[in-house]
């Protein structure tokens, strides 16, 4: 399977055009907005608990990363999409994903690089975030494993987000168009959520499990849970399963 050469020749298009730049860009003010907003807030009510003699000392760690990380998904939400809307989409439109289906390579290859060129660039945006716990731990001590657990579900989360854009991507030949339907597939897994208060207890568990950001709620937590790390990695493979067939359906089409 030759991965490599297609995983470059990605990773060079985002780089070497305006996207990767003003998407991390976009991505880091943004963040770094909560960031900034959590630790004030945090840091006011510290000081309002020294004043009160009857309050108890605050966690750092509970009190600003762990609602960073839990609202990470709404960064990303809006995000991912715009990472991924070209990797298909842009060869159609241009006419050479017809010369990119006939290359002696299989499309489950072409599908991986452009899949794992996208997740580099998202690793690479939230690899960026560390600066936040750095500076928190400049400060006051930090306890690093539930961080390292946090940034665990992130990435696991970021993939099933990418996976669901490189599906949405092969679609279509308009980027927009690519950008939208992964937006509303992943604003349907988050909602699907919401209608468990309303469901009996069985179907609330199913639409509870089916939540995307349910899952890393547990990670942000700093607790590792297989069974979530195991909805990731399945919720990722159908997509990109699914992705796949969508190639393979253009192949015989054409």
């Amino acid at each position: 399977m030759k991965v490599w050469p297609i995983f470059k020749k990605e990773m060079r298009l985002y780089f070497t055009s305006p996207v990767a730049w003003v998407i991390m860009s976009v991505f880091l003010f943004i963040a770094g907005y909560f960031f900034y907003s959590i630790f004030g807030y945090y840091t006011r009510v510290s000081m309002q608990s020294a004043m009160n003699p009857m309050g108890g000392s605050l966690n750092v760690t509970d009190g600003v990363l762990r609602p960073l990380f839990s609202n990470f998904w709404v960064i990303l939400l809006f995000m991912l999409p715009l990472v991924t809307m070209r990797l298909f989409a842009e060869e159609r439109r241009s006419g050479t994903i017809e010369l990119l289906l006939t290359y002696p390579v299989r499309d489950g290859a072409v599908l991986l690089a452009k899949f794992l060129a996208a997740f580099a660039l998202y690793a690479l945006m939230i690899a960026l975030t560390l600066l936040y716990p750095a500076i928190i731990w400049y400060f006051a001590p930090l306890e690093w494993g539930p961080i390292l657990t946090a940034y665990v579900g992130l990435l696991l989360m970021g993939g099933a987000f990418i996976a669901v854009g490189v599906f949405a991507s092969s679609l279509t030949e308009n980027q927009i168009v690519a950008a939208l339907v992964s937006f509303l597939i992943l604003l349907m897994f988050y909602v699907v959520g919401w209608s468990a208060d309303f469901a009996d207890p069985a179907l609330a568990r199913v639409l509870q499990h089916l939540s995307l950001t349910e899952h890393n709620e547990s990670f942000a937590k700093g607790v590792f849970e297989t069974k979530d790390v195991i909805f990731y990695v399945d919720f990722t493979l159908v997509a990109l399963f699914l992705a796949l067939r969508s190639l393979e359906a253009r192949r015989w089409k054409g």
